[in-house]
């Protein structure tokens, strides 16, 4: 099986290279080889699905001839964790990256198989470089082939690390790579749009959906993390600033200044240069967390322990970098666009403010990321900025952009008038004063100023974006009648990139809300109890009810039964512990093994819309350790014989010394001393539960912490609404050509200039002259297609100009 792997796998790098070349043949117009590498990309995904598939069944077996297998599975590991266990190892990670890769090229030049003509060429060449890249390091570079073997055969593996037993693990990696590897998509055409000069919307249109999914995984993934963190680290905590986490953040901002962006560039034609950076700094960024992930340059709890690739990936990030750069400033006048913003009071000025913001925001995390390195370049010595740091910058930024998520959706494109803007302000700006002034009055959030400043914003946006379904809804039932919910559904329904960004700015809204208040409000207590005491945390009684103690092969298992009472009733009765696992990958040969390897926490956790109740042990196992000592002399006494040895060691010490005559009585004596080291350690921990020993817990309240995996959830949902496909795409309506792109993004216009103007946005004589502006471009859009339907095969001939006619006379009629 690992032969066929390697065989398997060098095809795939040879399929991406050949797809890169073909393309590039067809670049002037030579359909047939266009189609060829298109095709040669389908083998190159077909390929990579055959490797993924043959070390999951590896793994799935216990097939520990396989390297990747043996170091990061066993037998004992549950088979729920095996199938993850790949991308847990450096050369798993790196497949799952170049087959990602392969999914979402298949599917974007699947896509556009019809569009961009001139672009797709340079795309696929693009993308299949990177693919390439990634495959040939499997190949080429040290100790990352997935496929490489042992010899001998071990009889079992080393085992998965405990730290990533934990069913987030079963998903986060997979998603943020994910996240990480599609935006290629949009970077690849970007390039090919500049390479080609074909810097109109376009492309944007074509690839707008891969951006909007790369978001959304990144940014599940960084939930995913998170919750890991707060529920198994022991910490207490959901984020840490640790550099892996930064990293994924920073490609996650960088790509929602992107998705705001290219709303301006398709509706106005503006922001040209913008976007072109954006692409370019979101895939850098991605690039960079896999680097960081892999070079060892900044120490961090996710990051591979040794550095072989790194260096590769520096190098492809210089690449992108500087041949970007000069790309786009030898296309500078392609990009710039005669349009000027025509109002500060529009949406297209709002998010121009949240690009300055978000850009301002990842520089912050960049430096802060960075800064062991800078100090190091500049004194000679490393020296870390820690958390304080990054919140007391970056909540100011934060807040700004929580601020103007509330305002951007309230504005029409183009222009708004006075008149209109205090229209739709009013019930948001009460609100979020109404907020403000009860918070004040009722709450400590008078002395926490930056949250209150959130707070109240939130409010302001939550009311805002209300109020945009509420007035939506209620327009459109003017129009068709029926209920509300059926107004409201109906609406979601056919503005579904609209409103599904609504509902994104509403989760994070929630999710910062969340943020805020844990960390301005948390009550965290370090305190130590024996049985049966108790203490009061934040009015709530807590009870260490009695220890509990677990031993198997793998773990020591420490536990405790807390009981919290609130108001005199119990609220709770958790069973946090704290776990010691034995080394993996190396012989266990001592009870004492136990306390040599991984430590990790399970949290005892109440959780509520309210506050959530956390609590971790810290136990002091002195005596039990001291105990294992003593156990383990013993034992080694047994084992070396000699003067004073105990008469109950002689049938021990007999069956060593006939191991040692006889090599094939060796596991028998072996398992012998395990079964009675596993009985000795077995009565030091019954001994542990009658100890009376303390234990120090740290006790948490974390209110409204619980609203940010609501606020993800809602977020994501929001963004799969906002990708889904139309009603008309899904049931298998021709495949579009660029100009049917374009009718259809010239029609979404008219419609949201439609529903602003009925939302009280705009004005009456505002939308006259929106309107009559929209549609002349309309018109212009249907000349140029009856016309040929431009360049690159965008028309449809004779019969597009018949239709361009047609709907050109209901363009002309509104």
């Amino acid at each position: 099986m690992a032969s066929l792997g390697s065989v398997l796998l060098a095809l795939a790098f040879f399929s991406a290279v050949a797809a890169a070349v073909l393309a590039l043949r067809g670049r002037h117009g030579e359909r047939r080889w266009v189609d060829l590498s298109r095709r040669t990309v389908y083998g190159f995904c077909a390929l990579l699905t055959c490797c993924v598939a043959i070390i999951e069944i590896a793994f799935a077996g216990n097939d520990f001839s396989f390297n990747i297998v043996q170091q990061h599975s066993s037998l004992e590991t549950p088979a729920f964790y095996k199938m993850a266990a790949m991308w847990s190892s450096q050369e798993g990670s790196l497949l799952l990256w170049a087959w990602v890769l392969s999914l979402a090229s298949s599917a974007a030049l699947y896509a556009t198989r019809n569009r961009l003509r001139e672009v797709v060429p340079w795309a696929t060449a693009v993308m299949m470089g990177i693919a390439a890249f990634f495959t040939g390091l499997m190949l080429f570079a040290p100790d990352v082939d997935p496929f490489a073997t042992l010899s001998p055969v071990p009889s079992d593996g080393i085992g998965l690390n405990p730290l990533l037993q934990h069913p987030s693990m079963m998903i986060h990696p997979p998603m943020l790579y994910s996240g990480y590897v599609t935006t290629t998509i949009p970077f690849a055409f970007a390039i090919g749009a500049l390479i080609t000069r074909r810097v109109d919307a376009e492309w944007v249109r074509a690839t707008r959906r891969f951006a909007l999914i790369s978001w959304a995984f990144l940014g599940l993934g960084l939930m995913l993390g998170a919750r890991w963190s707060y529920t198994e680290l022991g910490w207490g905590g959901y984020w840490a600033w640790d550099p892996v986490e930064n990293a994924a953040l920073m490609p996650w901002l960088i790509g929602t200044a992107f998705l705001h962006s290219i709303m301006v560039q398709e509706k106005r034609g503006m922001l040209k240069v913008w976007n072109a950076c954006l692409v370019v700094g979101t895939f850098s960024l991605a690039l960079l967390g896999t680097f960081l992930v892999r070079s060892g340059v900044l120490q961090s709890i996710h990051a591979f322990g040794d550095n072989t690739v790194g260096p590769y990936i520096l190098g492809l990030i210089a690449v992108v970098l500087i041949g970007s750069t000069a790309l786009i400033v030898s296309r500078l006048d392609d990009l710039r666009s005669p349009k000027r913003i025509d109002s500060l009071i529009s949406r297209e000025a709002v998010f121009l403010i949240n690009n300055l913001l978000l850009v301002g925001l990842t520089a912050v995390i960049f430096w802060g990321t960075f800064f062991p390195l800078i100090s190091e370049l500049f004194t000679g010595e490393k020296a870390s900025l820690a958390a304080p740091w990054f919140d007391r910058y970056t909540t100011p930024l934060a807040i700004l952009l929580v601020l103007f998520t509330g305002i951007g959706p309230l504005l029409a494109w183009r222009r708004v008038s006075w008149d209109s803007a205090k229209r739709i302000f009013v019930l948001p700006l009460v609100v979020g004063a109404v907020v403000t002034v009860a918070l004040v009055l009722f709450t400590d959030a008078a002395h926490k100023p930056w949250a209150l400043a959130l707070f109240a914003f939130a409010a302001f946006a939550l009311t805002g974006l209300a109020q945009e379904f509420w007035r939506g809804a209620a327009a459109r039932r003017r129009l068709s009648g029926g209920s509300m919910a059926g107004a409201l559904v109906a609406l979601v329904s056919r503005n579904r990139r609209r409103y599904g960004g609504y509902i994104v700015h509403a989760g994070i809204a929630v999710l910062l809300i969340g943020i805020a208040a844990s960390s301005s409000f948390q009550t965290n207590r370090d305190v130590t109890l024996r049985p049966g005491q108790s203490t009061v945390v934040d009015g709530r009684k807590v009870t260490y009810v009695r220890p509990t103690v677990a031993v198997d092969s793998e773990k020591f298992t420490f536990g405790q039964l807390v009981s919290v009472e609130e108001d005199g009733k119990r609220t709770a009765l958790l069973h946090p512990s704290r776990r010691f696992f034995r080394p993996t990958g190396v012989p266990s040969g001592t009870i004492g093994s136990y306390f040599a390897g991984e430590a990790t926490s399970e949290v005892g956790l109440n959780a509520g819309l309210t506050n959530d109740f956390w609590i971790a042990p810290q136990p002091d196992i002195s005596t039990v350790q001291r105990q294992v000592r003593a156990a383990d002399q013993g034992f080694a006494a047994c084992v070396r014989g000699g003067p004073g040895t105990p008469p109950q060691c002689k049938s021990l010490q007999t069956m060593m010394l006939a191991a040692r005559a006889n090599p094939r009585l060796r596991a028998t004596a072996l398992a012998q001393i395990a079964r009675l080291q596993q009985a000795t350690a077995d009565r030091i921990a019954r001994g542990y539960v009658h100890d009376d020993a303390p234990v120090t817990f740290k006790v948490i309240v974390n209110p409204l912490v619980t609203w940010i995996w609501i606020g993800g959830l809602i977020a994501f949902c929001g963004a799969l609404i906002a990708i889904w496909p139309s009603r008309g795409r899904r049931r298998g309506s021709p495949v579009r050509t660029e100009a049917d792109a374009l009718k259809e993004a010239k029609y979404r216009e008219i419609r949201d200039a439609e529903l602003d103007h009925a939302a009280g946005k705009l004005s009456d004589e505002d939308y006259a002259i929106l309107d009559a502006e929209l549609r002349k471009e309309a018109v212009q859009i249907l000349d140029e297609v009856g016309a040929g339907g431009g360049s690159n095969g965008a028309g449809n001939g004779n019969g597009a100009s018949a239709n361009g006619g047609t709907a050109r006379e209901k363009v002309e009629q509104g």
